[in-house]
């Protein structure tokens, strides 16, 4: 078995690209082992961790603690991104 990529995903409430953005992590993890987490902007841990990853709106979207995105998400980046990742680690 396989790792999960930890995936950080940080929303806020009425946001229809942080809804976007869990449809779509919804769909990677049925072909990737993820394990997300998911913190509000409004938080003092989701503030600081916008500000280290330079996340300007939700939803910020970390991978394996590195930033990835934020605003809308790309599922095909992501697809590469993970794809790329597991082959590099052998996952």
């Amino acid at each position: 078995m396989t790792a999960p990529t930890e995936i950080t995903l940080l929303t806020q409430q009425a946001c229809a690209f942080c809804d976007h953005a869990k449809d779509v992590l919804r769909r990677v993890g049925q072909d990737h082992p993820l394990r997300i987490t998911e913190i509000d902007l409004a938080d003092e841990e989701g503030q600081r961790l916008a500000r280290r990853a330079g996340v300007m709106f939700a939803p910020g979207v970390l991978v394996d603690g590195e930033p990835f995105s934020y605003g809308r998400i790309s599922e095909r980046k992501l697809r590469r991104t993970l794809s790329k990742r597991a082959a590099a680690s052998g996952r």
